[in-house]
């Protein structure tokens, strides 16, 4: 995640904990946040969906009892949180037993939904279980949203969740998947963080996974990113000169850092720098998939992320601890020392360092090579060019 607030407008939020230097560690030693697709089920058939989701029942999914255990590992670990997904995890029967068990045992737990199951009650009992905050998705207004979602009434049903989540107290933000149907909806979405008193915002950069791969073609070209961005910054902007309390981040895109560095330089050079500093202290993509994130699927297997599904083993025959640092000579190692083996674009850019390689999942499904660039990478040519090899303005 990249923190537009604290970055580029250099405002304090709860969440810097995790990304900017406090407190980092080396790569192999990191603990990871975990995101636990808790089910493929969901009510919902929205056309990103990165697990294909249907709304019908999966053989083999973790037991409410297996999903104890599991909880207990994460919590004897050390995870710094757990973000409990799907599918639409709260259509597991068992939801509320198993959020509760994880916040007693101390997990920071969040969860990433529709919001269409959130009533009044459910988002009460959410509350007294330990859920710290609920991430939901909105990608429009309601015509955009609902043919993106796949369901007639999504959209009002979502708004509602929002609505009962605030109601109680639960802190609550919005989601939404950059694409050339839904970018054109950033004044509207602006207006419902308004209207709503949202606090949170996260933009994600469309991945290529599931369903999300036929989206490929819809995925915004390099000259639409720089503007969609462009445009985030100024909304933001907007809100932060009046003082409103809002986190603005942006998602599986690690470039949108070395960006905020470059636009940040014609303007503040020192700040530039220290922009770039929090950058490298955090990683970027070298910090992700691998290293301060994973995945454990319905079924118990664990994955670099909830994105790329290479197999790292299942906590049926072995637990994630266990699992998550066992001796590094595969797909982990490599994750963990990944700068030297990046190709392209991204092997040769200069903002390594900041960047760490952004998304190599997005690598892999475009070009079937995990060290390849990242397709969706939008700075030019002459922006990544090492100093030595700039030619100078005027030239």
């Amino acid at each position: 995640m990249i923190n537009l607030t604290r970055l580029y407008f250099d405002r304090e939020s709860q969440s810097d904990g995790l990304r900017y230097g406090r407190g980092q560690v080396a790569a192999k030693d990191r603990k990871p946040v975990v995101v636990w697709t808790m089910s493929r089920r969901c009510n919902l058939h929205c056309q990103h969906c990165y697990t294909g989701s249907e709304d019908r029942p999966y053989e083999g999914e973790l037991s409410t009892d297996e999903g104890y255990a599991l909880l207990e590992d994460l919590a004897a670990f050390g995870v710094p949180a757990l973000l409990l997904s799907g599918g639409e995890p709260l259509y597991r029967p068992d939801f509320d037993a198993l959020a509760l068990r994880a916040s007693g045992l101390g997990l920071r737990v969040t969860v990433s939904t529709n919001g269409t199951l959130l009533t009044r009650e459910k988002s009460e009992v959410l509350k007294k279980v330990g859920v710290r905050y609920v991430g939901i998705s909105l990608d429009g207004r309601p015509e955009v949203h609902d043919r993106f979602r796949g369901v007639p009434g999504a959209y009002q049903r979502t708004i509602q969740g929002i609505r009962n989540c605030r109601a109680v107290d639960l802190p609550v933000g919005l989601r939404l998947t950059l694409t050339r149907s839904t970018f054109e909806e950033l004044d509207w979405l602006f207006e419902v963080i308004d209207r709503e008193s949202i606090e949170r915002v996260c933009f994600y950069h469309l991945v290529y996974a599931g369903r999300g791969r036929q989206l490929r073609a819809d995925d915004l070209d390099p000259a639409q990113t720089r503007r969609t961005l462009e445009r985030i910054m100024e909304k933001a902007g907007e809100r932060v000169a009046r003082g409103q309390k809002l986190e603005v981040l942006t998602v599986d895109q690690s470039a949108d850092g070395p960006f905020l560095m470059l636009k940040l330089a014609a303007q503040d050079p020192a700040r530039a720098e220290a922009l770039g500093r929090m950058l490298c202290q955090n990683g970027g993509g070298a910090a992700g998939s691998g290293v301060g994130i994973a995945n454990i699927d319905p079924k118990g297997g664990v994955h670099p992320d909830q994105f790329w599904q290479a197999d790292l083993g299942n906590v049926r025959d072995r637990p994630f601890s266990r699992l998550w640092t066992l001796p590094q000579d595969g797909l982990l190692g490599q994750l963990r020392d990944r700068l030297p083996l990046l190709k392209g674009r991204c092997g040769r850019c200069r903002f390594q360092a900041e960047c760490g390689g952004s998304f190599r999942a997005r690598a892999l499904a475009a070009f079937g090579d995990p060290w390849a660039e990242d397709p969706a990478c939008y700075l030019t040519e002459e922006e990544i060019l090492p100093d030595r090899e700039r030619v100078p303005a005027g030239a």
